[in-house]
């Protein structure tokens, strides 16, 4: 992935995706009891510092340095400490096993090799009974104009995501059409898929 890419543009703009953590992150995260959570692909934190603030202990990781020193400069300004930031290649990560009680994936587009290597360690990482919960642009979102990759094979079908954690307990699959409202380069119609499962 291009490193450069991420940095400029988290530098160039005040908020990318927003100050307010994912509705459908939010949403299943308030129905859990706080612990450790995963976040990959974490950008400036917005689920990091939501999550934290309902006492989660959180681990997430980036491409971007300043995506990272975005996200703690915020936490520091809130008072939050338990976030630990890291930043690392996703194709090179290498998780503790059943170390967490929930993993989130909310926009996260990665070419398929990285992508298999990255759900494999989050499935690896999560304890028995713990939670998945993701949120990511569906293959339909190429019609729309609200964000996400332009290339297909950065997008996902229910089917990708099923096959993806077949050994788990899928409790929710969907795919919906909703609006956006998280900052200028998530806004406005989007077809997106969910799903949440159980280890």
């Amino acid at each position: 992935m291009d490193k450069e890419f991420w940095n400029v543009r988290y530098a160039q703009h005040q908020s990318v995706y927003g100050d307010k953590p994912n509705e459908f992150f939010k949403t299943q995260l308030q129905q859990l009891e706080p612990g450790t959570l995963l976040l990959p692909a974490e950008g400036e934190g917005r689920n990091a510092l939501y999550a934290a603030s309902l006492g989660w202990s959180v681990e997430a990781y980036d491409y971007s340095e300043v995506a990272k020193q975005k996200a703690l400069d915020h936490a520091k300004k809130i008072g939050i400490t338990t976030i630990d930031y890291k930043v690392a290649d996703l194709d090179q990560i290498q998780l503790h096993a059943e170390s967490f009680d929930a993993v989130a994936l909310i926009y996260v587009h990665l070419p398929v090799e990285v992508r298999k290597h990255l759900l494999h360690q989050c499935i690896k990482s999560l304890k028995p009974g713990g939670k998945l919960i993701i949120e990511v642009f569906s293959k339909d979102q190429l019609q729309y104009q609200s964000g996400g990759p332009k290339d297909i094979s950065l997008l996902y079908s229910l089917e990708d995501l099923e096959s993806y954690f077949s050994a788990t307990k899928i409790v929710l699959k969907e795919v919906v059409i909703t609006t956006l409202d998280e900052g200028s380069f998530h806004a406005g119609p989007a077809s997106v898929v969910r799903l949440v499962a159980i280890k």
